[in-house]
């Protein structure tokens, strides 16, 4: 997996992932905390809310932004993208109103709906080898994966010593070490083989995709992993904090728990990919996430919530969200009918899953705000195994080629 860091452009391009992607970290535990400190019991409910803002940001602007930015020099385009989210994120510093969250985090992932498919779509062409190709996408499943687990240690040796919002300097840090880097790299920059107009460019992706069975499927698989994960992304703070009775350090070793079970399998991804098709290794993956789901509702109706038990369940949640992730982006390279339609797949991609998350994180804060945890795990898990069952029926079994867009 690792003789890809030999390649200089992605080595660079990694780094500069790591690096933002631990800044994010540490703004998501802030971001969380700010929340319960200004909204008290109803952090859940602020928190869905911030987060619903960054998916309509995302969902709404990243089509839009794939085809306004294809004529545009990519690697001066994300430095401008990370230096704008740098400053979105200085700004969190000084926020005392829920507004204020509100309008920092539009900035910030308005910013990073431009940018994040973009960066995404630019690996596959530095690395033509389906093999490089593979072990790219392990090791930016495992950065996230790290990034799960090692910002909330980090962020709990920081809340020893400094306040939380200091956290969001983090942040800041990672942007901007993030632009230098891809400041120290020349990226391809593809030109469309004809010209189209500004619609048919905004949503030639979404009908790629919608026309291909297997990311039908793939969609589906984002649905169930949106609704479940929601209750971990939004909900954490509230089953800890308020639930439980603990402190903001129990809060960062919780969400460990889910980052471990990402990063573990993220290791073994290459190697299971080698044996197993993509589309049963990602099934698992949302099989593991729905049973995981359904364990613990029955455990903290029987038993009740402990810390121990949410961390368990949540590394097994965290294996399954990494099983259903990590093969993704090659499921979009194969059924990219051209390399010049790759970033518009890879931006449909990021919409439309972001959709769903759009529905997740509103749907787990406000059954949070009105029901008890175990009720609220149970409703989004039955709606996780809707998605895997309509994911199996959608995605055939048999490889199906490529589709053009109508």
């Amino acid at each position: 997996m690792l003789r890809v860091l030999k390649h200089r452009t992605y080595l660079h391009l990694f780094l500069a992932q790591v690096l933002a992607l631990m800044g994010t970290g540490l703004a998501t535990v802030a971001l969380g905390l700010l929340a319960y400190d200004l909204a008290g019991d109803q952090a859940g409910l602020v928190l869905g809310t911030a987060l619903t803002i960054k998916m309509l940001a995302y969902v709404s602007l990243a089509p839009i932004a794939a085809a306004f930015t294809e004529k545009l020099n990519r690697r001066s385009m994300l430095v401008v993208l990370d230096l704008i989210r740098a400053g979105a994120a200085f700004c969190l510093l000084f926020v005392d109103a829920i507004w204020q969250i509100y309008a920092l985090i539009f900035v910030l992932q308005a910013s990073s709906a431009a940018f994040t498919p973009t960066f995404q779509a630019t690996i596959p062409d530095i690395l033509p080898d389906e093999t490089d190709y593979t072990n790219a996408l392990s090791l930016s499943r495992l950065a996230y994966d790290l990034e799960s687990l090692l910002s909330p240690i980090l962020a709990a040796a920081l809340l020893t010593i400094v306040p939380f919002d200091t956290l969001f300097l983090g942040t800041v840090l990672g942007f901007l070490a993030s632009a230098i880097l891809v400041r120290t790299v020349s990226l391809p920059s593809p030109k469309p083989s004809k010209r189209r107009g500004v619609w048919d460019r905004t949503t030639r992706g979404l009908r790629i995709y919608l026309t291909t069975p297997r990311l039908r499927g793939l969609l589906a698989l984002c649905f169930t992993l949106s609704m479940i994960g929601s209750m971990v992304l939004v909900n954490t703070v509230v089953l800890i904090r308020a639930t439980l009775g603990s402190g903001d350090t129990a809060v960062a070793v919780t969400l460990c728990g889910f980052g471990a079970g990402s990063v573990t399998t993220a290791l073994m991804m290459p190697r299971i990919l080698q044996i197993h098709s993509d589309r049963a290794a990602m099934l698992a993956g949302a099989w593991v996430m729905c049973l995981a789901g359904l364990g613990l509702t029955v455990w903290a109706s029987v038993i009740g919530f402990s810390l121990a038990s949410i961390i368990t369940a949540w590394f097994v949640l965290g294996m399954g969200f990494s099983a259903i992730l990590t093969p993704s982006g090659r499921l979009l390279r194969r059924s990219a009918p051209a390399a010049e339609d790759r970033p518009a797949l890879f931006a449909a991609q990021f919409t439309l899953s972001h959709a769903c998350w759009l529905i997740g994180y509103p749907l787990s804060g406000w059954l949070m705000s009105r029901m008890d945890g175990a009720t609220t795990l149970g409703i989004l898990t039955l709606a996780g195994f809707v998605g895997l069952a309509c994911a199996t029926r959608l995605w055939p079994t048999a490889p199906v080629s490529a589709q053009s867009a109508p």
